[in-house]
């Protein structure tokens, strides 16, 4: 055993040690994050954080340069679907597909280097390394690096639902502080001196005391989490609502491959949609009371009638498309909820320098008429917009588009049924040919009906759903009865971007305490209740065109702590130990002196 322990040091000295520790972190972080979900192991990934922070203590720049190479293995581990992106959405050739993953790692690994500069700085400030300094800097470069794709250790550890339960207070950050509190004490417990320490007195008490705080602040987890776990799976919902989400898998470009012309491609969508909806509502033998489209269901078009006035070379206001979402709405009596494209003028102005493009969610209620609107404000860099306008020519298929600046939610309604209601023969897709949306809305005004304003929900876009700084604004718009997210993950492909993806929206529904419905174009669409539980064999597949059917509850309940106050403890934190290290400084200045 004490040649091993001989040889490992030996080992750690060498440079093949440091490629190990980039490698050991990126590889255990990503096995402990979906879809493996062994989150346990999250707990020794940042094993390689440590041991390159001791071995090269003090020297800062070489501590900064190691930390990008850290979101450089990182991001070619975990994230490997940024090459598979840049190749399909960019169409960049295989070669700078890959250095464009690298550079991600540089440009958004920046917790790493935070942590790792941080983490080395206070401990030899402290004259000893302790887990709170791991923890506090773990949080803090959580909290403060710049991620393109938000993702946090808390994230990591939040694959167990007991621990995922306190994010309603402390937000997934306060899980990032007890995943390094954990890491480190795990980190410096060296299982092969146990015996030692048992047959030690004095070293059995030093054992207790380094394990006495992230003891303590592990149960204090566990507790908190359980206690909330209990309270809320008991919780009795208000109401019951029957959700109907549509995955249509539609084509990235209309410009098919197998030589169909754009509007074949599309008419083929559309058809494939209307059957979808038809097949699920047989199947369950009653009407849905929300139909849920994707973002980008119906790519490049809006059904925004309004857009007529405005002077557009390319026309993206397309009758059908308006006209299917008025029939889906009158033949199933639902709201229907979903994407298009809007646009508007920045100024009175009518130049063409002044149009403005926008991702948009659209509400139409069970007569078919349009009611609100909201405009995606978190716009992905890269997808929809690029920081310099030189870069669009890189990019051809990069948006242009403006962020929206409202935060109010959105209303859903049913409607109250006649006693003798009319009924008339459904208006499917094939029939929209020739008519617009008036005449649909006009051939079924017979079956209209009174409407109830049932409340509001959370209308989300896309990334907008993993980062929970953003969505918590939405409180002051008033307390929603569930979060809707829409998005298209098509870009990604088979990767394990949407199962990432899904998984770091999932904790929305623990910090509201709603239901998190999630409808994307080509998977994975699905549904997490308020425990944060995604619901099981309603998750759909990939490129698939699927549909799910979920009674989803409605939880009456006032904001829980962080929705209200946000990262409060975690700043709380950050702040003391400032002051702690502060005045530590000070008096060592002093002493010197």
């Amino acid at each position: 055993m004490d040649s091993f322990i001989h040889r490992f040091r030996e080992f750690q000295k060498t440079l093949f040690f440091d490629f190990f520790c980039f490698l050991w972190l990126g590889a255990f972080a990503f096995l402990a994050f979906a879809p493996f979900y062994l989150s346990h192991l999250v707990w020794i990934a940042p094993f390689g954080l440590f041991w390159i922070t001791h071995k090269y203590s003090g020297r800062y720049w070489r501590l900064v340069g190691y930390g990008f190479l850290f979101g450089v293995f990182f991001y070619a581990i975990a994230f490997h679907w940024i090459h598979h992106m840049a190749m399909v959405f960019g169409n960049f050739p295989w070669p700078i597909a890959f250095i464009i993953l690298m550079l991600a790692g540089v440009l958004f690994g920046a917790k790493f280097p935070i942590f790792l500069v941080s983490y080395s700085f206070l401990s030899r400030r402290a004259g000893k390394h302790s887990v709170w300094v791991a923890g506090v800097c773990g949080m803090a470069a959580d909290m403060i690096g710049y991620q393109l794709f938000p993702w946090y250790w808390g994230n990591l550890a939040a694959g167990n639902i007991i621990l995922a339960q306190t994010v309603e207070i402390t937000g997934v950050y306060g899980l990032s502080f007890l995943v390094f509190v954990i890491s480190y004490t795990l980190f410096e417990t060296n299982p092969l001196h146990l015996a030692e320490i048992l047959r030690s007195k004095e070293k059995r008490s030093h054992f207790i005391k380094f394990w006495t705080l992230p003891f303590a602040l592990l149960l204090l987890f566990v507790i908190v989490g359980s206690s909330l776990y209990l309270k809320w799976k008991n919780v009795t919902p208000t109401k019951t609502l029957e959700v109907l989400v549509v995955q249509p898998d539609a084509p990235m470009s209309i410009r098919d491959e197998r030589g169909r012309s754009p509007r074949e491609v599309i008419e083929d969508l559309m058809g494939r949609m209307d059957k979808m909806v038809e097949d699920a509502v047989q199947r369950a033998g009653k009407n849905p009371d929300l139909i849920v489209l994707p973002e980008a269901g119906i790519p490049y078009f809006s059904a925004n009638r309004e857009l007529l006035k405005i002077r557009m070379g390319d026309r993206i206001y397309w009758p059908r498309f308006d006209s299917l979402m008025v029939s889906f709405a009158n033949r199933y009596k639902a709201t229907v909820f979903f994407n298009e494209i809007d646009a508007a003028y920045k100024t009175k102005s009518s130049g063409r320098e002044y149009l403005r493009y926008f991702n948009n969610n659209v509400i139409y209620d069970p007569n078919g008429v349009r009611r609100q609107a909201y405009q995606k404000q978190y716009l992905v860099m890269f997808g929809e917009t690029m920081p310099f306008e030189f870069m669009y020519d890189l990019s051809p298929q990069t948006g242009r588009f403006d962020p929206g600046e409202s935060f109010d939610l959105l209303h859903y309604y049913s409607d109250i049924p006649k006693e003798n209601p009319q009924t008339v023969l459904p208006v499917t897709w094939e029939k929209t040919e020739g008519i617009d949306a008036d005449f649909v809305r006009n051939y079924y005004s017979p079956t209209h009906t009174e409407l109830k304003d049932e409340g509001s929900f959370l209308p989300l876009i896309c990334y907008e759903v993993i980062v929970p700084e953003f969505v918590r604004k939405f409180k002051d718009s008033g307390n929603p009865q569930f979060i809707a997210n829409l998005t298209n993950d098509k870009w990604y492909g088979t990767t394990t971007e949407s199962d990432q993806h899904f998984e770091l929206g999932r904790l929305r529904a623990i910090e509201w305490r709603r239901w998190l419905v999630r409808s994307t174009n080509s998977g994975i669409s699905g549904y997490v209740d308020h425990l944060g539980n995604f619901i099981e064999g309603k998750s759909t597949s990939l490129m698939k065109a699927e549909t799910s059917w979920q009674q989803i509850q409605v939880i009456d309940s006032p904001p829980g702590f962080y929705v209200l106050y946000g990262n409060l403890i975690p700043w709380i934190m950050i702040v003391l130990t400032a002051i702690y290290y502060g005045n530590l400084l000070l008096r060592n200045k002093k002493s010197e002196a």
